[in-house]
């Protein structure tokens, strides 16, 4: 069974830092493409960021600079660390693992972020 649960969202202020955590079981991280998502209300999904099984990255150009996306293999979990937050990033952040034609969504975490 695969499990898929974020951590670290919170409230904090514009200019602010969190580290979002992805902790994943029953597959591995390495295997999948991982991905974050956030969806703020009233607005679509939207990918932020994802790290490929090979290890390249890509993210979302208002987020450029700013997040980072990264994996530890030994924990099997990846980590979403966003700096400078602005107003604008306030959502529901989700985790997703993505192979072989198959999603592994977790429940979010909320980030919001006061100006």
């Amino acid at each position: 069974q695969v499990r898929v649960v974020e951590s670290g969202g919170g409230l904090v202020q514009s200019g602010g830092s969190l580290r979002l955590s992805c902790e994943v079981s029953g597959i591995s991280v390495t295997a999948y493409r991982m991905g974050w998502f956030r969806q703020a209300p009233g607005k679509q999904r939207e990918l932020v960021a994802f790290l490929n099984s090979g290890g390249s990255t890509n993210y979302e150009d208002s987020v450029k600079g700013r997040f980072t996306i990264s994996r530890d293999n030994a924990k099997n979990t990846v980590y979403l660390q966003m700096n400078s937050l602005k107003a604008e990033d306030t959502a529901v952040y989700l985790c997703n693992a993505y192979g072989w034609q198959m999603h592994y969504w977790g429940q979010g975490t909320q980030v919001t972020v006061s100006s």
